[in-house]
């Protein structure tokens, strides 16, 4: 059984979510060793004990339990199958654990390559954004083998309440592009939502009181509609990745052959927001669409 007596956990990217991710596992007493592209970004994590790595390799040689959660496909594939990479120089039955929103291919590549080397590997994107997890609210999709989510679930349940094995590997991500795609077409309807009820000249707020809690309701409109009415558009979820993940839902669905007109509207409006300088802002900031 996996616990902070005979694990050390490796965390690599402390960004928007990863640093109140890896906060819980040192709160919970795992020692913890962090590695992010931009040292700043950790500080907090280090003033509080956490150990500093200096490569992906430096975390390999130190955790047997590994978390990754970065930006794109690409700086996955660095991370584990670089020179540098956790694969590539991970030792036999650590358990790494991607929970960057990537495409399944990659984590059917990156599990074959670590069954070679005798290394456990879940794909296990999440939910929830940076209140989800701040608040260790997240929800978990993971694929793999079985038996390598239930070895590592006590860390899983520090980080998220929803916690669902979906399948073999590659089943975690086809998961969560499922999720995207869901919330792509919804936050049309949230900003078309709050617009029209300003136009309408109603409070929006007594609008959401309204409508949040009945059919209406979605975690975009409960959590990020009140963001947009007050003007806040900083980034619990980038634009930019947002993109990132719609352009695999995307590729993914023309690849089974499955039309997808709600997520290509969705990904162009998004699109041409990151052209105007929004690529930074978070997702709320759809409901700057509406300003042109």
């Amino acid at each position: 059984m996996i616990s902070p007596e005979n694990t050390v956990v490796g965390f690599v990217g402390t960004g928007v979510m990863g640093k109140s991710m890896a906060g819980h596992l040192l709160k919970a007493g795992y020692p913890l060793v962090v590695y992010t592209r931009t040292k700043e970004k950790a500080s907090e994590l280090i003033e509080n004990g956490a150990e500093w790595a200096e490569t992906p390799s430096e975390v390999a040689k130190k955790a047997n339990v590994i978390i990754t959660i970065v930006g794109y496909p690409a700086d996955v594939e660095e991370v584990y199958l670089g020179e540098n990479g956790i694969i590539t120089n991970g030792r036999e039955n650590t358990y790494v654990i991607d929970m960057t929103t990537s495409t399944p291919t990659l984590a059917k590549r990156i599990y074959e390559e670590a069954s070679k080397k005798g290394m456990h590997a879940l794909d296990a994107p999440v939910s929830g954004g940076d209140i989800g997890a701040r608040d260790a609210r997240l929800s978990i999709m993971a694929g793999g083998d079985r038996e390598a989510f239930l070895a590592v679930e006590p860390i899983f349940n520090l980080l998220g309440i929803n916690i669902v094995y979906q399948g073999k590997a590659g089943a975690g991500q086809h998961t969560k592009m499922c999720n995207q795609i869901a919330i792509a077409s919804n936050m049309i309807g949230v900003c078309e939502a709050v617009v029209y009820a300003e136009k309408a000249g109603l409070d929006p707020k007594t609008v959401l009181q309204s409508i949040s809690s009945g059919a209406a309701g979605s975690w975009s409109l409960s959590n990020l509609a009140p963001r947009m009415i007050d003007g806040n558009f900083e980034p619990g979820f980038y634009i930019k990745h947002f993109i990132k993940d719609m352009n695999i839902a995307l590729d993914e669905a023309e690849a089974m052959g499955m039309m997808s007109p709600g997520l290509a509207l969705a990904k162009k409006m998004y699109a041409e927001l990151a052209e105007n300088g929004e690529e930074n802002s978070g997702t709320q900031a759809l409901y700057k669409y509406w300003d042109k």
